[in-house]
C-alpha cells in the first residue's frame, strides 16, 4: 500500500446500503481506535479495552439511524480498505434545520499520518453544503487530547 494514495469517499445514507464487510470494518475501526487511546466517545460500550462485541451494538444503532434527510455516514477508503469515517447529522428542530453536527471522526491507526482525518473534514464540508443544504456545522471534541489543535488548523473553533 503506497503512502501517497489519496482516500476515496463514499456515503451511506440508508441502513440497507452498508455491506456486511463495511459493517465489520466500522466495528473493527472503532474497536482499534478506542483501544489505541483515541478520543472517540464510547457511547453505549465500556471504556477501553473493548472488544468487537462491545462496539457492534453501537455501530448497529448508528447504521439504523441513517436517513438521507437526517444523517449520513461518510467513509474514506484507501485501496478498498476503510481508512476513516464520520457521521454528519441534520438538526431535527425546524428553526435550526440548516445546522449539522459532526460525530465520531475516526481514522484507523494503520492510516494515521496520511491526511485521512483532514481529507474527511474537507469532504464533509462540501457534502454538507452542496448535498445536504447545511449552512453551519458544529462539533464537540474531548479536551486535552490534542484534537483542539487539529481542528484549529482546519479553521474550526
Amino acid at each position: 500500500m503506497a503512502d501517497h494514495t489519496a482516500p476515496e469517499f463514499s456515503q451511506i445514507v440508508q441502513p440497507w446500503e452498508i455491506t456486511s464487510e463495511r459493517r465489520r470494518e466500522l466495528i473493527e475501526c472503532w474497536t482499534v481506535v478506542s483501544n489505541a487511546g483515541g478520543a472517540v466517545v464510547p457511547l453505549g460500550f465500556p471504556p477501553p479495552p473493548v472488544e468487537a462485541e462491545d462496539v457492534a451494538p453501537v455501530v448497529e444503532q448508528l447504521i439504523a439511524g441513517l436517513d438521507p434527510q437526517r444523517g449520513r455516514l461518510l467513509l474514506a477508503t484507501i485501496e478498498g480498505d476503510l481508512a476513516g469515517w464520520l457521521i454528519v447529522r441534520i438538526d431535527p428542530h425546524p428553526f435550526i434545520a440548516h445546522w449539522g453536527e459532526l460525530n465520531h471522526l475516526q481514522t484507523h491507526p494503520r492510516f494515521r499520518g496520511r491526511g485521512v482525518g483532514t481529507a474527511l473534514m474537507h469532504r464533509v464540508q462540501d457534502l454538507a453544503r452542496e448535498e445536504m443544504g447545511l449552512e453551519q456545522l458544529h462539533l464537540a471534541a474531548r479536551a486535552g487530547t490534542g484534537l483542539e489543535e487539529f481542528y484549529r488548523r482546519l479553521g474550526w473553533r
